[in-house]
């Protein structure tokens, strides 16, 4: 699928490679929240039961409108596990049913892709993509928002 909306050939593979990237980022993300929400054990359960399902509907929200940015610029979005985790720069830690831990987790994952989202808008504003640019602004600012949701709950 080619679109002929303005941009080369080879940016437009660029910025879907950074795209795919941020999708299997998020994947990971969703995952592991999702892992939280199930498995979250203290006084407090039903607070974090639901926050982390806003946390998680959040990201799926952002899954969907980062593999439909990919199609926009002409480029086909990963869809399978195991390329995601190829392309991701998250790991994952051993089990946990502590909010400590779970926590620490999740803002450290946010900030991981906060400050790689940071160096893709530098990257696709070379690119002159300024549709991509605005779209990984609002991603990131999500991001940090979630984030810092997250560190409230830290000590």
């Amino acid at each position: 699928m080619k679109a002929n909306i303005g941009l080369t050939n080879k940016n437009a593979g660029t910025i879907a490679g950074l795209l795919n990237s941020l999708l299997a980022d998020e994947h990971i993300l969703y995952t592991k929240t999702r892992n939280y929400h199930w498995n979250y054990e203290g006084d407090n359960f039903m607070e974090m039961h639901k926050f982390y399902e806003g946390q998680y509907e959040e990201l799926a929200e952002m899954i969907d409108e980062i593999a439909e940015r990919i199609r926009m610029i002409g480029h086909h979005a990963e869809g399978r596990l195991k390329d995601f985790l190829n392309l991701t720069n998250l790991e994952e830690q051993s089990y946990t049913t502590k909010q400590d831990e779970q926590v620490r987790n999740l803002v450290d994952d946010h900030e991981i892709i906060i400050r790689i989202v940071r160096k893709n808008i530098a990257a696709v504003e070379k690119l002159k993509d300024a549709g991509s640019m605005d779209f990984l602004t609002r991603i990131m600012e999500q991001h940090e928002k979630m984030a810092w949701m997250l560190r409230s709950y830290l000590p």
